[in-house]
């Protein structure tokens, strides 16, 4: 066979092969058009159990807002992107994802923000801080422990929705205790003035740590460690009230 005869043939199977693909596409498209929905199914994924989105909930919001998801209602009448848009409005949830299933049913698949600290005023609302460094506000469903912040400064977090733009130094430092086992466990609440300066309270311990800005944060937390590790078991527990670890190469103790 000559390598002409040989290009044609390939020419051929290819042409032949790709108008199945296409007919078979189309037969699927088609078989798919015709489908009708058969209920909606709604998953959360919990974050160490904590589920800020409750399942009922999504799915109660979706069947009163979508009217088309009815039992028989043909599956191509129903606008995935328009139930993930609306599920991404609830303020708990970081993503969506919807979809079909081979039996007709809509999946919606939701990932949770994680709160990683919680901004307490006395005379308004609290705020959760995610660990994106986004602003949530509180649930009526679920109560999370984490870090307390709080102080003077605690209404401009709070408006600032996302604390990455004008706060991060602040994010670093939260970041940095909820990552320790440790300290998260050790650190109670920060109190943070109007000039950014922040004030540690312990769950064990009645010292106040004062930190000043949140740099050096590596550094600074050795420091602390170092009044743990040799001061405190030279002269007790109740020796100091106060620990300031703000200045350089300093550890105050009064």
């Amino acid at each position: 066979m000559g390598l002409k005869k040989l290009k044609i043939r390939q020419s051929v199977v290819f042409t032949a092969l790709l108008l199945v693909l296409v007919v078979f596409i189309g037969f699927v498209e088609k078989k798919g058009a015709k489908r009708s929905y058969h209920g909606l199914s709604v998953k959360v994924r919990g974050i160490s159990d904590v589920y800020f989105v409750e399942e009922d909930e999504i799915r109660t919001m979706l069947l009163k807002e979508f009217p088309v998801l009815s039992e028989g209602e043909k599956l191509e009448n129903i606008q995935l992107r328009n139930l993930e848009e609306k599920v991404e409005s609830h303020p708990f949830v970081k993503n969506a994802e919807v979809y079909n299933d081979l039996k007709g049913e809509v999946m919606v698949a939701i990932d949770q923000y994680r709160p990683i600290a919680r901004i307490t005023r006395p005379l308004a609302a609290d705020g959760y801080i995610s660990s994106e460094g986004m602003i949530l506000p509180t649930s009526s469903h679920y109560t999370s422990r984490v870090l307390i912040i709080n102080g003077s400064q605690a209404d401009e977090l709070l408006a600032a929705k996302d604390l990455r733009k004008d706060h991060q130094d602040l994010l670093d430092l939260i970041d940095y205790i909820d990552d320790s086992e440790f300290w998260n466990a050790q650190i109670a609440s920060l109190e943070v003035d109007r000039n950014g300066n922040v004030k540690m309270y312990q769950q064990v311990g009645r010292q106040i740590i004062e930190f000043g800005k949140p740099v050096d944060i590596k550094e600074k937390f050795e420091k602390i460690n170092l009044f743990y590790e040799e001061i405190i078991p030279e002269k007790g527990w109740d020796a100091y009230t106060r620990v300031n670890v703000e200045f350089k190469d300093q550890i105050i103790c009064e």
